[in-house]
């Protein structure tokens, strides 16, 4: 598996801050739950990362 590989899979995000001053990023799937927490500057270099993909992205089509 890899970022590649396709998959029929559906799952649910969410995205919001927390009362502890993080950033989560909360994805379910398949009654798996993940929270990922980042402090604020991490959240940012995400968000410069999907940027970055989606510019790409539009590159190959």
């Amino acid at each position: 598996m890899g970022i590649n590989t396709e998959r029929d899979v559906e799952a649910n995000m969410q995205i919001g801050p927390t009362d502890q001053g993080m950033v989560r990023i909360f994805i379910e799937a398949g009654g798996v739950e993940i929270p990922m927490d980042f402090d604020p500057e991490e959240a940012e270099e995400i968000a410069d990362e999907l940027r970055a993909a989606a510019l790409a992205a539009r590159s190959i089509k």
